[in-house]
């Protein structure tokens, strides 16, 4: 398993999608508690630009994990966090070294070819997060979403699910006949069937974009 390669495709499944996305879609709600597509796109880029700082060696500082400023041009500003973090996993000799991901343990170093299968991990999900805020379908390969159900298992579904600002929410119960996709999704709380509501209020759709929200 090419993990530097899957987590390319990932992301720029990721890019492909948003590229359809249109101005007023950034106010459009996702699949993530009480995130817009602006805020889960802030959230995204800004963790292309803390994976890229702990590929660096810099990841321990929280500063670099934070939600990336969008502007006026959100799509512009995801691509190139997009390109920044891809241009780090490929640099030589990345795969030797160790990434600090505070988020996840500030006393754990984590292996890269695992730390780069979170970051993958969080692509395909967020990849059908934005796909499903825009009514759009993600393209990913068998190979890609055995390998992220691989990653979703490893996630400990414990008492840290239930915080307010734990990364996944519990597990849920899939479908029996349920497609591997689906097993990632449910595995870390999502609903495969998740559709946006018929109406989202004025305020959800006015709130501060970089403002509180909840796990993703």
């Amino acid at each position: 398993m090419d993990i530097r390669k899957l987590d390319r495709t990932a992301v720029l499944e990721t890019v492909r999608i948003l590229e359809k996305a249109k101005p007023e879609d950034w106010d459009a709600p996702t699949p993530c508690a009480d995130w817009t597509l602006r805020q889960l796109l802030a959230h995204m880029a800004g963790q292309h630009h803390g994976f890229a700082a702990a590929a660096d060696g810099s990841g321990a500082d929280l500063a670099v994990w934070q939600p990336a400023t969008l502007g006026d041009e959100p799509l512009t500003v995801y691509r190139a966090a997009a390109d920044s973090v891809l241009e780090a996993f490929a640099r030589p000799g990345v795969l030797t070294r160790e990434f600090t991901l505070p988020e996840i343990s500030t006393s754990i170093r984590f292996p890269a070819r695992t730390a780069i299968g979170f970051h993958f991990l969080d692509y395909v999900v967020h990849g059908w997060d934005v796909a499903r805020a825009l009514g759009v379908t993600l393209e990913a390969d068998e190979e890609a979403v055995e390998a992220a159900l691989v990653f979703a298992l490893r996630v400990p579904d414990d008492e840290r699910r239930h915080s307010p600002a734990a990364l996944f929410r519990p597990a849920l119960s899939p479908a029996s006949d349920a497609h591997p996709l689906d097993l990632v999704l449910t595995t870390l709380g999502r609903t495969p069937g998740w559709a946006p509501p018929a109406a989202v209020s004025s305020a959800q759709r006015h709130r501060d974009p970089q403002g509180d929200a909840q796990a993703r």
